[in-house]
């Protein structure tokens, strides 16, 4: 699977060419499923965000960019139908786009539906991440971040990738870099803090910066 995991979406024309050089066609072209789950399980989302990540009424740009075909995948709803009925919509789809909201919900919620484990078969797929979505592939998203608390505990994500994300860099005061600096050394392994205009894109264990905005690498 290839990754292009963001903060804030497809905020500008550098992270929207590297979108297209990993799906390998245009957009217009590409077949997309979006994934809102994260939305529910954050004190400060819910239904009406969720409908706005599907429909793009957000200035996050991910559902809004001109699909050839654009479906939702509700996870928490896969358990109940199947895998032979649910997996085959997946395989078709040339991208997912998980939305923000909760890391570790999310994180829980790709287990139970087992989409977690589908992952690594789905090579010719691109994820695209916007904040929680992208910080569910990582080890680890840190104390800072852990709103909804998993069934065992801690602060772990799926650990697709070997490194943590810091999003929404400078965004509200929250996010200085001070607290991105004093997150990294809690979290005690390689990391990024990004802005919104940041991306980081992984490719066969590659990993490249694409930004027009600030960011940093902690080793």
């Amino acid at each position: 699977m290839r990754l292009l995991l963001t903060s804030a979406g497809v905020t500008n024309p550098s992270i929207r060419d590297a979108l297209v050089d990993l799906l390998g066609k245009p957009i217009a072209d590409s077949t997309a499923l979006c994934i809102p789950t994260a939305q529910y399980g954050h004190p400060m989302s819910g239904p009406v965000s969720a409908w706005r990540f599907i429909t793009g009424q957000t200035p996050l740009p991910m559902c809004n960019l001109g699909w050839k075909s654009l479906g939702v995948l509700e996870l928490t709803a896969l358990p109940s139908v199947g895998e032979e009925h649910w997996v085959p919509w997946v395989r078709k789809a040339d991208v997912l786009l998980a939305g923000g909201g909760d890391a570790l919900f999310l994180s829980h919620w790709m287990r139970q539906s087992w989409l977690a484990e589908l992952l690594p078969s789905l090579q010719d797929t691109v994820w695209v991440g916007l904040s929680a979505g992208s910080m569910v592939m990582t080890p680890r998203i840190g104390d800072e971040f852990v709103e909804w608390t998993p069934p065992g505990g801690g602060d772990s994500a799926l650990g697709v990738i070997d490194f943590s994300i810091f999003p929404h860099l400078g965004l509200v005061p929250e996010n200085t870099m001070a607290v991105a600096e004093a997150w990294a050394a809690e979290i005690a392994g390689p990391a990024y803090a990004i802005d919104d205009q940041t991306a980081i894109k992984v490719t066969d264990g590659s990993v490249e910066v694409v930004s027009k905005g600030n960011w940093t690498q902690f080793s």
